[in-house]
């Protein structure tokens, strides 16, 4: 399929097949969807086509829209070098694929651990103080913000009971990006076009990684996030950008081995807050263990 265009690689029976497979009778709306994404982007129009259909694909096995106005998942364009069969350096461009902040919610909400999940801008009004050592955010979100835009808060909170907020200063946000980004300083790139959801999906897809509960398609979403997708289905990706991240899933815990952790608890060898960073333990598993106390 390498010599075809990307509307040829999508007129292929076992194309098409695989894609009606992965997203039912919307397969023929899936291709338009794709195909006029293309089309209307001039560089995205000069990408190697397997490298769209790479993505779009992805996007289906995580059942994110690639709908720009939804903000779920974007195929991007970008520019890579490469070597050719004689040695010489060429600028290719390719499509990555990036995940947006919105979708990493939809991807959340999904897995049925989170009660509430959020990440919004923090205006010079509604900023007070920040402590980095506690991570203590003294802002008011119940007025309007107004001024200039100073940071960026996310807030998850699971149904277990563990709440935790995150706060990055813009100044901290544009670090980031510039060291972990190739893009950051393109005047084409996200990161110029559309600053403010790609702070969001930074911190949010920063603290869902370190303290979220992870199902297999988020670890999945965020492993492939800001690659240029090789095979969808073995998950061969190449990194563009320095940030992809891959995050191990918690592991699930059988009710039998409950017990093990009661006594661990009462022994001080652990804590419920350990048990929850390391394992998915369930509403009831957790409030089980709530219980439980140091014995002296």
């Amino acid at each position: 399929m390498s010599n075809l265009t990307l509307k040829g690689i999508f007129e292929k029976d076992s194309v098409k097949q695989k894609i009606t497979e992965m997203v039912g009778k919307n397969s023929t709306g899936f291709i338009s969807s794709v195909l006029q994404i293309a089309t209307n982007n001039a560089l995205l129009a000069k990408a190697d086509p397997m490298s769209i259909y790479n993505c779009a694909m992805m996007s289906a096995a995580l059942n994110l829209s690639i709908n720009q106005n939804l903000g779920h998942a974007y195929i991007i364009p970008y520019n890579e070098n490469k070597q050719d069969e004689n040695g010489q350096w060429q600028k290719v461009c390719v499509a990555q694929f990036q995940v947006g902040w919105k979708g990493i919610v939809q991807l959340a909400l999904r897995s049925g651990q989170y009660k509430a999940i959020n990440v919004i801008e923090v205006y010079e009004n509604q900023f007070k103080s920040f402590n980095s050592l506690t991570e203590e955010l003294d802002a008011d979100f119940s007025i309007d913000g107004e001024g200039e835009i100073i940071g960026y808060v996310a807030y998850l909170s699971l149904l277990n009971g563990f709440e935790k907020t995150s706060y990055w200063s813009k100044a901290k946000v544009e670090k980031h990006g510039a060291k972990f980004s190739k893009t950051y300083n393109n005047p084409k790139g996200v990161w110029k076009q559309d600053f403010d959801s790609m702070a969001k999906k930074t911190v949010l897809k920063n603290t869902i990684s370190k303290w979220g509960v992870l199902s297999i398609e988020m670890q999945k979403a965020i492993e492939v996030d800001q690659a240029v997708i090789k095979d969808p289905e073995t998950m061969d990706v190449d990194y563009v950008d320095a940030g992809g991240e891959v995050v191990k899933v918690k592991d699930a815990v059988p009710d039998s081995e409950l017990p093990a952790f009661v006594e661990a608890i009462k022994a001080g060898n652990t804590t419920l807050e350990d048990l929850d960073a390391e394992y998915a333990l369930t509403f009831e598993q957790s409030k089980a263990l709530a219980d439980v106390k140091i014995e002296d």
